[in-house]
């Protein structure tokens, strides 16, 4: 028996009417031995979506941390390490991601696509490699916050951990009440830190034009400490090493589409939904991202004494951050506090949002019997409460910061979730490729996809060149002279990556499913379904409709969106 027959013989027919092909018909259910358990319900609107994947995607990577990345490339090798990392990696990915998912918006998550589509085997290491990630990127956010709370209280007041187990009770909280809730938190703590990075940017730009206190039109005076520094080696190779650190933590801080994809089952209207935020992905790297380290080159020197001696006395991130340091520079006083206010918000938003994924991830699991089925338990309003207590009793690990600097246990976390990260999109790439050949093969129709990806598969294959790259070479520095922790913590999730990969295939004997025999029907009836009320009569049609019956004001607000 293949995979797709396996697929079928999980099919439960349920009872449902629907208007499609006719008339009264069947609606068939992945996972139907759940019935009797709730399960997620559609309840993000476009605007929650949207707001979720500009803010997931704008952690504290973004002001926590960057100084270092900052004083060791300089500030050219930081704008072209974004650009190369976000036009040629994360851009393709959303894309081919965002085909599928608009295509299959089931609430089983990628990783059952990707069951589907190449492999089980793939599914699973998929599943439990973003599950990894998810989990550490959640105690990165945790033990940044307890970071930027040392610019207040030093550790000698408060121990760091009280700090951890606050942020902790506000993202479980959040995580707990219904969906809706949870989608309205993520869209105001998103809204801020959009407004932060556009307000740093604009007062960079009025500072160097002259804006400031001392009246010092600096322009870009901070690069000529030097635009491209030499890192671990000298002469050119040492530039090009110093490109490629920034390349690296481009790939913890620029999200890719997991967010989006993990909550394709939760979306109102997805095949509206997921194609509008594709659209928007160049937009968000270039606006948030490239014009973001731009900024930051501008503002703060890579050689400015404050920013080298708060990096090696490893004072709070919040005290390194080059933001900071830059605007303490010009004199301007008050705004230093309320930035750290601003990111102390953000990294509360990414836990909340990280929490939100993983326990979604748990749940896709346990749905497709990759995980114990109490994971796919739910409340009353769509929570996987189960999932989600999973989830936080993994990230106590972030309670080491009563033992260590917060800001080394931070940066422990960034080296295990930058590879776990890039191994899950990596497969992410697999699955699509996966799914492009199956629907050539199979003789679907491209004009019927709710969305198509640009230049696929040429894309996808460019993409997946760069996140294989990437996995080898994550940890070069760390050879010569060797170091235990920066190998275990650089190479731990490629290494469980394929453990698991290997892991299903031996133990449930799995094979790879030829193109013309991968599932692209089952969970489609069911989706068509959930999704009639936007689409009957044309998903556009409808839109516009929706919108005729409200005030002038309510319509353009909507229209963003």
């Amino acid at each position: 028996m293949d995979a797709t027959d396996k697929q079928k013989d999980r099919l439960t027919p349920v009872q449902t009417p629907t208007s499609y092909d006719g008339g009264e018909g069947i609606v068939t259910s992945i996972g139907a031995e759940l019935h009797g358990h709730h399960e997620t319900k559609r309840g993000l609107s476009p605007r929650h979506v949207q707001l979720m994947a500009i803010g997931g995607s704008i952690g504290t990577g973004l002001w926590v941390g960057i100084g270092s990345v900052l004083s060791k490339s300089g500030p050219l090798s930081l704008v072209l390490g974004y650009a190369f990392w976000g036009l040629l990696f994360v851009w393709p990915l959303n894309l081919c991601v965002a085909e599928m998912c608009a295509y299959l918006p089931v609430k089983g998550t990628l990783f059952e696509l990707a069951s589907r589509f190449v492999d089980p085997a793939l599914g699973f290491a998929m599943g439990w490699t973003y599950f990894l990630a998810g989990a550490m990127l959640v105690c990165v956010e945790y033990s940044a916050v307890s970071a930027v709370m040392e610019y207040w209280v030093p550790t000698t007041q408060v121990n760091a951990a009280a700090w951890v187990a606050c942020a902790m009770a506000v993202c479980i909280f959040l995580n707990v009440v219904a969906v809706r809730w949870y989608g309205e938190s993520e869209f105001v703590m998103a809204s801020t830190k959009v407004l932060l990075l556009f307000g740093l940017c604009f007062l960079t730009l009025v500072t160097m034009c002259g804006g400031n206190p001392a009246k010092d039109a600096y322009g870009f005076r901070n690069w000529n400490a030097g635009a491209m520094h030499e890192y671990y080696t000298d002469g050119a190779t040492g530039r090009f090493l110093g490109w490629w650190e920034v390349v690296i933590y481009a790939a913890f801080t620029i999200a890719g589409p997991d967010m989006i994809a993990l909550a394709a089952g939760e979306i109102q209207n997805p095949r509206r939904t997921i194609p509008r935020i594709a659209s928007l992905i160049f937009y968000r790297l270039v606006g948030f991202y490239i014009v973001g380290v731009l900024c930051v080159g501008i503002i703060c020197s890579s050689r400015d004494p404050g920013l080298l001696g708060a990096i090696d006395s490893g004072a709070s991130s919040a005290a390194a951050s080059p933001w900071v340091i830059g605007i303490s520079n010009l004199g301007i006083t008050g705004l230093p506090h309320l930035i750290n206010a601003l990111i102390l918000l953000s990294g509360l938003s990414c836990g909340n949002a990280y929490l939100y994924s993983t326990s979604r991830t748990l749940y896709g699991l346990a749905q497709d019997g990759q995980a114990p089925k109490i994971f796919a338990r739910c409340t009353k309003a769509g929570v996987p409460i189960y999932a989600v207590g999973a989830v936080s009793l993994v990230t106590c690990i972030t309670f080491l910061v009563s033992s260590n600097s917060a800001v080394e246990v931070f940066f422990w976390f960034v080296d295990l979730t930058t590879t776990a990260l890039v191994m899950t999109y990596t497969f992410m790439i697999i699955a699509y490729i996966g799914f492009y050949h199956a629907r050539k093969a199979q003789g679907l129709d491209p004009a019927t996809l709710p969305y198509r990806a640009p230049w696929a598969p040429y894309s996808a294959y460019l993409a997946l060149v760069l996140g294989i790259l990437m996995l080898l070479f994550v940890g070069y520095d760390g050879f010569v002279p060797f170091d235990v922790r920066g190998f275990i913590t650089n190479y731990f999730g490629l290494a469980w990556g394929v453990f698991m990969f290997f892991l299903w295939k031996i133990v449930k004997r799995t094979s790879l499913i030829k193109s013309i025999d991968v599932d692209l029907v089952s969970g489609k009836q069911v989706c068509d379904y959930e999704c009639r009320k936007w689409e009957e009569g044309g998903i556009e049609e409808n839109e516009k409709r929706r919108l005729a019956e409200m005030s002038f004001g309510k319509r353009c607000w909507e229209r963003i969106w």
